[in-house]
């Protein structure tokens, strides 16, 4: 039980003793730093309960903690908060009991029911671009903090390889590609197919203006273009499974998946189980047909189905066309119910997806609650805002959107050019400076986007989160890598047992209240989803060990017991910080 619970209880029983009344629940604080304490217990929420002075209702609870719970050292009241010292030696038991435990603050039995986490789920017509890894970085990382706060997780993606987009990039490499591979042009295969989704659209633009000029309409232009034509009718072939078609789409899509493999690889997040369009597209048109059957759905005079949802403040949707086929809808209804019989130990999936899909995912839980599914009550819409960029920074190859690949290698590029005006590569091989600039260029990228909010918009500037001061990745993984430089330094064996009967430094104190929160911050960061709750709280804890690196000798300390302490207890920062930034898949360095 956390000293929290624990003081929480003690608090109720004191109101009860001292004023024969039952407290729901305890409000506490941090201790502002102006004031002698450790944890503070919020009075005036207690006057709803209690009749009286909240000073004088604050010194008598103090009085009955003092005497009744050994931790507590003292108390003092400043209007109406209670402020309670807590002995030293609960800190350095806490301290001992956590010291040799790997993993600190990861649950190790896991929960019942498994989540699905989805994320990513690409076009196969073009390389990932920035919004994808903001969507890679936070499904990758709300998975692991799943995972750390108990949870048996499952990531996933459902790969869009299907429908007129793909069949654009197809006809436009039938008909300009003269035969070029990956292996022939030396480009990654999204790249080369994307180059021709590009070809297409500008093709197409050329045959609008063309038919314009001869004094067809816009829009009827944009109909008849013989090279969208085409693509539709490439489109019915593909769906009527003609052989030609069928092979060129296996062979064009096996080129970007093997490039979307090394972006996924650099960027360092992975799956566990692939779901393809081409196999989902049909699923779902049979739960339409029971949900027609019980009364969820109703059909319209020109036989296309819908859902009215105006009751619950939405508006009719519609899961089946007139002619029988399916929408986005129908598809994600199937899947949602196929993944659950893929896997029956799921009792809930989060959908990571931008904020523009807002509306359909209150559609589609909705409906999976209304087919009554268990499981719809735990699903979650990760929702998240768009990624921009200061102008001019960086230019995608279409000139539209930026590249995930290049993005990665500017973020090295970026790291390596501070890193040698800073001049921190003394004694360092080729080798080792370049896995530096990585795991610098990657952390800060990493961290930069997942400290902040997921539904807030980013402006993401990559000389700004290399920056080795601040809240940034750098600075961080630059606090861990001079506590190792500590450890190497230590003359002596770092497990030795030790007689905890000291003292605390302030500053000690308060870097163990931090260790002591990143169990809690776990959890919180699950319960909500959120990344940057591990984030922030990781910049806290570095904020606080730099503190205390500034105002306390660690090797200089004279007291060989309290030296020890000291290196020990940066050991165990050293290990929370390695620890949060692998919930945000970050690397960290042993020297910079």
């Amino acid at each position: 039980m956390s000293l929290q619970n624990d003081l929480s209880l003690k608090v109720i029983a004191a109101v009860k003793e001292l004023y024969q009344v039952e407290l729901p629940t305890v409000e506490f604080q941090p201790t502002r730093k102006d004031f002698e304490g450790d944890i503070t217990v919020v009075v005036f929420p207690m006057l709803r309960y209690v009749k009286g002075n909240p000073v004088q209702i604050g010194s008598q609870i103090g009085d009955y903690l003092q005497e009744h719970v050994d931790e507590v050292a003292k108390c003092n009241v400043v209007q109406g908060f209670l402020n309670i010292v807590i002995e030293d030696s609960y800190y350095l038991n806490f301290f001992n009991g956590i010291k040799k435990e790997t993993n600190y603050g990861y649950v190790k039995t896991l929960l019942d029911g498994a989540v699905m986490v989805e994320y990513s789920s690409p076009n196969t017509n073009k390389p990932l671009h920035l919004g994808h890894i903001r969507n890679n970085l936070l499904g990758y990382s709300v998975a692991e903090i799943l995972k750390a706060s108990g949870r048996k997780v499952y990531k996933t993606q459902i790969i869009n390889d299907r429908g007129i987009h793909i069949c654009k990039s197809m006809l436009a490499w039938q008909k300009f590609g003269e035969g070029e591979t990956p292996e022939s042009t030396g480009l990654k295969g999204d790249h080369l197919v994307g180059k021709y989704y590009v070809a297409f659209d500008k093709a197409y633009k050329e045959q609008i203006a063309a038919l314009v000029a001869s004094g067809i309409d816009k829009d009827q232009a944009e109909k008849e273009a013989p090279i969208l034509l085409e693509a539709q009718e490439m489109l019915r072939k593909w769906e009527a499974g003609d052989a030609e078609v069928v092979s060129l789409w296996k062979k064009m899509n096996a080129w970007v998946y093997a490039g979307f493999d090394t972006t996924y690889k650099n960027l360092g997040v992975d799956f566990d189980k692939l779901y393809y369009e081409s196999d989902t597209y049909l699923l779902g048109r049979d739960v339409v047909k029971e949900g027609l059957e019980k009364g969820v759905f109703f059909k319209k005079e020109d036989g296309s189905v819908w859902i009215d949802l105006t009751e619950e403040g939405l508006d009719e949707k519609i899961v089946l066309r007139s002619d029988g086929t399916a929408v986005y809808m129908t598809q994600d209804i199937g899947t949602a119910i196929q993944r659950v019989t893929d896997f029956p130990d799921i009792n809930g999936m989060v959908y990571t997806v931008g904020n523009e899909q807002d509306y359909h995912f209150k559609v589609l839980f909705l409906i999976l609650k209304k087919l009554g599914y268990t499981w719809a009550e735990q699903l979650y819409h990760l929702s998240y805002g768009m990624v921009d960029l200061p102008s001019g920074k960086m230019k995608s190859r279409e000139g539209t959107v930026v590249d995930a690949d290049d993005l990665i290698t500017n973020m090295e590029e970026t790291a390596e050019a501070i890193s040698v005006e800073l001049g921190k590569l003394e004694g360092y091989t080729e080798e080792e400076k370049q896995q530096l600039y990585r795991t610098i260029g990657l952390g800060a990228l990493k961290y930069y986007i997942l400290k902040v909010d997921p539904k807030k918009r980013i402006l993401f500037n990559p000389e700004e989160s290399v920056d080795f001061q601040g809240n940034t990745g750098p600075f961080i993984q630059y606090t861990y890598a001079r506590i190792q430089s500590i450890l190497r330094k230590a003359n002596f064996d770092v497990s030795t047992a030790l007689d905890m009967t000291f003292s605390l430094h302030e500053k000690e104190k308060e870097l163990l209240k931090g260790i002591q929160q990143f169990p809690e911050t776990i959890q919180l960061a699950a319960e909500n989803y959120s990344p940057a709750l591990i984030a922030n709280y990781t910049y806290d804890l570095v904020k606080e060990f730099n503190s205390f690196y500034q105002q306390v000798s660690i090797l200089g300390e004279p007291d060989e017991t309290k030296k020890q302490f000291r290196v020990q207890l940066s050991q165990k920062v050293a290990e929370v910080i390695q620890s949060a930034f692998r919930l945000l898949g970050i690397d960290v360095p042993e020297r910079m």
